[in-house]
C-alpha cells in the first residue's frame, strides 16, 4: 500500500493496524472520515472519528487521524463506544 492509492495514512496504520486487523481497510476509514457520527478533538491535536460500519457486523469504529483531519493513523473497533 501507498500513500498514492490509499491517501494519506501513516506507515504505522499501513504496517502495523491493518497487518494485525486484516478485517479493516482503508476505504472503511476514509467513509467514517468522510460521514463521521461523532468526531472529536483529541488534547494531542490529533482527531477521533466514529462510524458503524456494515462490513464488520456493524459495529462501531474509531479512527483517528493526525490535526490535519485526514491523515490516518490509527483505528479499531470500538467496544466500549456509546452514542
Amino acid at each position: 500500500m501507498n500513500d498514492t492509492e490509499y491517501g494519506e495514512t501513516t506507515a504505522y496504520l499501513r504496517n502495523e493496524v491493518l497487518r494485525k486487523r486484516p478485517y479493516l481497510t482503508v476505504e472503511m476509514c476514509r467513509r467514517i472520515i468522510q460521514t463521521p457520527y461523532r468526531k472529536e478533538a483529541q488534547p494531542d491535536g490529533r482527531i477521533r472519528f466514529w462510524g458503524k460500519v456494515p462490513e464488520i457486523g456493524g459495529r462501531w469504529l474509531r479512527v483517528a487521524t493526525f490535526e490535519d483531519g485526514t491523515t490516518v493513523h490509527n483505528a479499531f473497533a470500538d467496544r466500549g463506544f456509546k452514542p
